[in-house]
């Protein structure tokens, strides 16, 4: 592990203007993001059927920040992070029903890099409003090569008819403003791109952020023959084969992103991040006709839950001779946090807006991981009332349902439980009625939150939209009376000689 003494050192080096801190050191940002992978997806964490040589490499060559907190599911954690404030205070409840739309009043992260000079790129998943005004192109970035609604093939939500079809092979998806045809498995899609458009603004030498946010291992549990084989011939039933499968994909992908970069001399001007959008979703795994607990490193609960599963999620940076290695930061933080961190970074203006970032800048914990870090609560609901499918009940009756405060020591869950997380981090005791003074202030604090975001969740109460009526449905159709849906023409990275 390098010393803070020779990290401070090389910044000098560098030519930094301030040798203690990375405030305005303007790296490169490249942010990985997948989606429903847990804690315990990775080998590096315990996971003894799965191998991810490339991300334990990275995770061993990382400062980790250990107690990392996002939202319980998909669209919200997205909102957070573009934000900088928890989801239902940008309108975002849900994950459908058009309440997934980041509210317009935001002006995100992504804005205020442009502004600072910084391209930045989206390859993935969006999951935060198809409709024009709400679309990443008009939400801070340059260059997106994105799918529809929350899911590849999610047709009955807004994605393109076609990918129900194929789901994750040769998929439709949106380039800029032209809808075009991939061809392949759609995670080798969005990571090919990704470096080529990278290894454009290395050419350039532009400052860049780029935002790979990957759809897989989301269900449906589907990879290539080449990764789901090793599982089947194990006896692993095939959706444990598949969602597995996909995971492999994903390590061998980031692998070869990481070669690139370093071939490209890149890695020294460059922040690599690694994490994912909630907790583990998996269902029971079969073996051999005989069930098995899938490995959660030790977490109580998983995706769409209030439990330390549903939220603690890996958090992975990397920044080659700058951060240290193996360094594991245990200060409480969250998705919240990213707006302002990579602001400070970038040296990027926190725009003025009607909904600024109510999160912390997490670059004191990176100019020294001991750094002093007050005590805060983060307010955590899976939200998703009143939709029609999975729960009837209006949004005042699920105030206490699936809902946590989380502070340094303590998680308060559902207004029934509360667990001591510096001594019980897989949340087996309810401490409860050994501290019901922490209990009160927990909920009261909770119930001040609650009640004060009614007049932010702009998107209740919108009308459902039907099938072939969601936005993309519209502009596929308009296109392809037009000019017809070309193939996908990626840009291929040039090789380092």
């Amino acid at each position: 592990m390098r010393s803070f003494t020779f990290i401070f050192l090389s910044l000098l080096v560098m030519g930094r203007p301030d040798a203690a801190s990375l405030k305005g050191s303007r790296p490169n940002i490249i942010l990985v993001m997948t989606d429903d992978q847990g804690m315990g997806d990775l080998s590096c964490m315990g996971n003894t059927i799965l191998r991810t040589p490339h991300l334990d490499r990275f995770y061993a060559q990382t400062t980790r920040f250990s107690d990392f907190h996002v939202s319980p599911t998909c669209a919200p954690t997205r909102g957070a992070i573009m934000s900088g404030r928890q989801e239902f205070e940008v309108g975002i409840t849900h994950t459908i029903l058009q309440r997934e739309r980041l509210a317009l009043g935001v002006v995100t992260f992504p804005q205020a890099l442009q502004k600072a000079g910084y391209k930045t790129a989206l390859f993935g998943k969006w999951h935060l409003g198809d409709d024009t005004d709400y679309l990443p192109q008009n939400r801070g970035f340059d260059e997106v090569l994105m799918h529809g609604a929350g899911g590849i093939g999610q047709f009955g939500y807004g994605d393109f008819e076609a990918n129900a079809k194929t789901p994750y092979f040769d998929n439709v998806l949106l380039h800029n403003d032209t809808i075009v045809k991939t061809s392949g498995f759609c995670t080798d899609v969005f990571f090919e791109a990704a470096q080529a458009w990278i290894k454009g603004q290395e050419d350039a030498d532009a400052s860049y952020f780029a935002l790979i946010s990957l759809n897989a291992p989301h269900a449906p549990a589907i990879a290539p023959e080449a990764y789901t084989q090793r599982f089947l011939d194990l006896g692993y039933d095939p959706k444990t084969a598949g969602r597995y499968g996909m995971i492999e994909n994903i390590d061998d992908n980031f692998g070869r992103l990481m070669e690139k970069l370093n071939q490209w001399n890149a890695l020294e001007n460059t922040l690599v991040i690694f994490m994912t959008d909630n907790g583990m979703a998996m269902p029971r795994i079969t073996r051999n006709g005989k069930k098995e607990v899938p490995h959660n490193a030790g977490l109580r609960g998983g995706k769409n839950s209030p439990e330390e599963g549903g939220s603690h999620v890996p958090a992975f940076w990397y920044w080659k001779g700058v951060l240290g290695e193996g360094v594991d930061i245990a200060a409480l933080t969250a998705h919240i946090d990213l707006y302002r961190t990579f602001c400070d970074l970038a040296g990027a203006k926190v725009p003025a807006s009607k909904l600024t970032p109510r999160g912390r800048s997490m670059v004191p914990l990176l100019d020294n991981p001991t750094a002093s870090w007050a005590d805060r609560h983060l307010f955590i609901h899976r939200g998703r009332w009143d939709d029609g499918i999975w729960n009837k009940k209006d949004r005042e009756a699920n105030r206490y349902k699936g809902c946590a405060v989380r502070s340094q020591r303590w998680r308060w869950v559902n207004n029934e439980r509360l667990h001591d997380i510096s001594n019980d981090p897989g949340q087996l005791k309810n401490v409860a009625a050994d501290h019901p003074e922490v209990v009160e202030e927990l909920k009261k604090r909770f119930d001040a939150w609650w009640d004060s975001i009614p007049p932010l969740m702009v998107n209740e109460g919108l009308p459902t939209i039907n099938a072939g009526d969601y936005p993309l449905h519209k502009r596929y159709q308009q296109q392809l009376e037009e000019r017809g849906i070309p193939e996908w023409e990626p840009r291929r990275p040039v090789e380092a000689k």
